[in-house]
């Protein structure tokens, strides 16, 4: 049964994600909290469906408040799909939409793509660097080195990031195949992926306890006393997030 198949799967690449990119998750936790200690952001881009990452770790209860998701309309995946797949590739756009941001050489610029590949995020990325940030990609080698760049530069998101965690799912991300199903299905990088936002945040928080800074954390808002709390965070933070 295919479902099953999957769990085994899935199973088994995240204890290579976790196992093998260790190091590496501890090494951007270690980034993100030198961001937040210093009261500046950690920004959060992709593209299409990538922007789940953003959200992921955006405004909610448990994250952490100085996250700047950023959910460009442009990118997303409403009101047409197809719209989102033409706008990565598009070479100077996200490039020139990081100078409306709040920024500082002093943020973390966390940028999530399996492939790597499309102009994006790779303009992304080269711009943030400019301005001074640690750039930081969440991609899957295997399927990066399976395929070529859609930028200028001839460069994929990984040959430009300063950290790499390498996401465990196969290249084309489908693991799943079946006599009668010319094409794989079932993707799993959207879970490996996720685990590693969280695991970094996780850490990026106990960093900071440990040097003896408590980092601001959004409670849920369902909580009687959550409303209270959030809103001041979100005073504090408004005119740095750009969401807020």
């Amino acid at each position: 049964m295919k479902q099953k198949e999957y769990y085994e799967i899935l199973k088994k690449q995240l204890e290579r994600q976790v196992t093998e990119e260790g190091d590496n998750i501890e090494k951007v936790a270690q980034i993100c909290a030198a961001s937040v200690m210093k009261k500046r952001l950690i920004h959060v881009f992709g593209c299409g469906h990538s922007q789940m990452f953003a959200m992921e770790v955006f405004y909610r209860a448990g994250g952490l408040v100085p996250v700047n998701a950023m959910l460009i309309p442009h990118l997303a995946l409403f009101p047409k799909a197809k719209l989102s797949t033409i706008q990565e590739r598009v070479e100077g756009f996200s490039a020139e939409y990081l100078g409306l941001e709040n920024t500082s050489k002093d943020d973390t610029m966390i940028i999530v793509s399996i492939s790597g590949r499309n102009a994006g995020v790779v303009d992304m990325a080269l711009e943030a660097k400019k301005i001074g940030m640690k750039v930081i990609a969440l991609t899957s080698k295997e399927f990066s080195n399976s395929v070529t760049s859609r930028h200028s530069s001839g460069k994929n998101l990984k040959d430009v990031a300063d950290v790499v965690i390498d996401i465990k799912c196969v290249s084309g991300d489908a693991c799943l195949s079946m006599s009668g199903m010319r094409d794989k299905f079932t993707g799993t990088s959207t879970i490996l992926g996720m685990t590693v936002m969280d695991s970094i945040m996780a850490r990026t928080i106990e960093l900071c306890v440990e040097q003896g800074y408590v980092p601001p954390v959004y409670v849920s808002s369902n909580l009687d006393s959550g409303d209270d709390i959030n809103a001041e965070y979100i005073k504090q933070y408004h005119d740095l997030v750009t969401c807020l």
